[in-house]
């Protein structure tokens, strides 16, 4: 059964800019109110709220630190005195470092798990609580993954396994919260050049050419219509949609 989405209320950590931001405009569209999370941009996080108030539905931005526990307890505390209720839970916070696997370091490697693991299993289990709390037909969880949850990345070994643990996190997930949550997860591939990454526009779009079937790069908002279709769609749990060009199969 399709859901609309109008009315809901949506959480989506690193929703202040890039894929994340993207991910919140698009629920917005679909009638979602949003509460932004941020760690660190919060000019971004203040345009981003502006952006999705515009479109007539209300918005809020937290800031907390997800590389420690505490952070997810910010995170619903302002959920609950400024919305009072979940229906979507996104996880699209993450950090990306790009190591040799001999060079990372153990304060790297914790960090790491800490922001991508540990930060989305603690978001589960408490957006799991609050969606039962107030809605006896559920919600639903979505991870944002990448190719380093099911293709070894020598260029980004600690990230990479980091995600391959959320993938698995999402599966178990799935298979326990059901009937009434849903988990699922959206892979993205060449959708938006990385922090640091040099390329120029053209050599990136060369690039996605050799690598992709299609032969070309995407964009955030066709990760953000993913999302919004795994949340609108009540049939599916415990999978992930390559949003990708058919990057995958090229690996």
């Amino acid at each position: 059964m399709h859901i609309n989405l109008s009315d809901q209320v949506a959480v989506v950590t690193g929703g202040a800019h890039r894929v994340g931001k993207a991910i919140a405009l698009e629920l917005a569209r679909q009638g979602v109110s949003i509460l932004v999370h941020y760690g660190t941009s919060a000019q971004e996080a203040t345009e981003t709220v502006r952006e999705i108030k515009s479109l007539g539905v209300d918005a809020y931005a937290v800031q907390a630190d997800l590389s420690k526990p505490e952070a997810v307890e910010t995170i619903f505390s302002t959920l609950r005195e400024h919305f009072g209720r979940l229906n979507i839970f996104v996880n699209s916070a993450a950090n990306f470092q790009k190591r040799d696997l001999l060079s990372v370091s153990l304060a790297e490697w914790q960090e790491t798990m800490a922001i991508n693991v540990t930060a989305a299993f603690l978001c589960t289990q408490a957006a799991t609580a609050m969606m039962r709390e107030n809605d006896p037909s559920g919600g639903c969880i979505i991870n944002i993954l990448d190719r380093g949850a099911i293709d070894p990345w020598p260029a980004y070994p600690h990230h990479g396994i980091s995600k391959a643990a959320l993938w698995m996190l999402t599966q178990v997930s799935a298979a326990s919260l059901g009937p009434d949550i849903r988990v699922n997860a959206v892979i993205p591939g060449p959708v938006l050049k990385t922090a640091g990454n040099n390329m120029t526009d053209e050599e990136w779009a060369k690039m996605a050419k050799k690598t992709t079937p299609l032969q070309r790069v995407g964009a955030p908002e066709d990760v953000a219509r993913a999302v919004a279709y795994l949340a609108s769609e009540d049939f599916i749990t415990g999978t992930a949609i390559h949003v990708n060009g058919g990057e995958h199969l090229m690996w």
